[in-house]
């Protein structure tokens, strides 16, 4: 939907790389002034970028301090055992029982970057978090530095590669959660807001077990699930751009579910295919570009009336398109 877009280096591994993003931003904009610039993932590991470009442009959403004191798993340790939030351990240095554990890098997201403790050594960047058994719940929420409200509750799941166990494969809005819990979990929110002053579009992951929830991490920005919750009667970028100004905004509200998920090539792709699109994908491959496997090919879209079905209904979709870059593999 951009009317205008620009592709700059980077990787997984190293994040952006920001040697030309002003320059680059400035060319986008052209001579019209934005009324926001909005940072999705990437940012976490690179602050300086955000400093730079708040230094150029209007930022909507959280600054520097923000997103370092969310990010670095001491410090978001630190605060949740200040706040009574429960959260897994975390450590530095090699546990004793690497079975038990995962290894994260500091300012990850996506997932691709976590792995199974296995006799890891500590490198620069990388930390070790007590592994929990249980269902990956996510809160999408908003802060305007002093409280935090929620938008709705996800379900996600990973989509396993040889390199990458838990890289993110998608999504399914819940269409609720315990009444209980809900309230509890908002005024963890409410707290870590205040706390680390988070403003705009979050969200906030969680484990769910037979225990409780514990949160796992804070993702300060717009997220994979943004798409599963937004409607046309309350824009959630909207209510992203006036919550980082201090207004009031409005929020959605839904009836039935709706799930995403990424479709990944499975083999490698020599010559990817002309396809004629259904308009429930987004985030298309072109026609020509060489895949290696494991590279996204594009984003699927289901609605249903629960979250156990509309999964259902998404994976088959994502497997019928499958079958358009792949061929019958049977």
């Amino acid at each position: 939907m951009a009317e205008r877009t620009h592709k700059l280096p980077g990787d997984l591994k190293n994040g952006i790389a920001g040697g030309r993003l002003i320059e680059t931003l400035h060319q986008l904009v052209g001579n019209d002034r934005p009324a926001a610039v909005v940072l999705g993932s990437g940012f976490e590991r690179k602050t300086e970028l955000v400093d730079e470009v708040a230094r150029h442009f209007p930022l909507a959403g959280n600054g520097s301090d923000a997103i370092r004191r969310v990010k670095d798993p001491q410090s978001l340790a630190a605060d949740c055992a200040e706040l009574g939030i429960p959260h897994p351990p975390f450590r530095w240095e090699a546990p004793p029982d690497p079975e038990n554990w995962v290894v994260k890098t500091a300012g990850g997201a996506g997932g691709a970057h976590i792995t199974r403790a296995n006799g890891d050594k500590p490198a620069a960047g990388r930390y070790f978090q007590r592994f929990v058994i249980g269902q990956s719940i996510s809160a999408l929420f908003i802060g305007d530095g002093r409280s935090a409200r929620i938008i709705g509750f996800s379900r996600q799941w990973t989509s396993p590669a040889p390199d990458a166990p838990y890289r993110y494969g998608g999504a399914v809005r819940l269409r609720r959660i315990d009444r209980e819990d809900a309230v509890a979990i908002g005024g963890w929110l409410a707290s870590l807001t205040r706390r680390a002053d988070l403003v705009g579009l979050c969200s906030a992951d969680f484990i769910r077990n037979a225990d409780g929830y514990q949160l796992v991490e804070i993702n300060p920005r717009p997220g994979a699930t943004l798409d599963i919750f937004d409607c046309a009667d309350a824009p959630l970028i909207e209510a992203h751009l006036r919550a980082a100004r201090g207004e009031a905004y409005a929020t959605p509200r839904f009836a039935d579910s709706m799930a995403s998920m990424i479709a990944y090539a499975s083999t490698p792709v020599a010559h990817f295919p002309e396809i004629t699109w259904p308009d429930w994908t987004a985030d298309h491959q072109s026609p020509g570009t060489r895949l290696i496997a494991g590279d996204p090919v594009c984003t699927v879209f289901a609605r249903g009336p629960n979250a156990g079905a509309t999964r259902r209904i998404v994976v088959a979709k994502a497997r019928q398109l499958q079958h358009c870059w792949e061929g019958d593999r049977t």
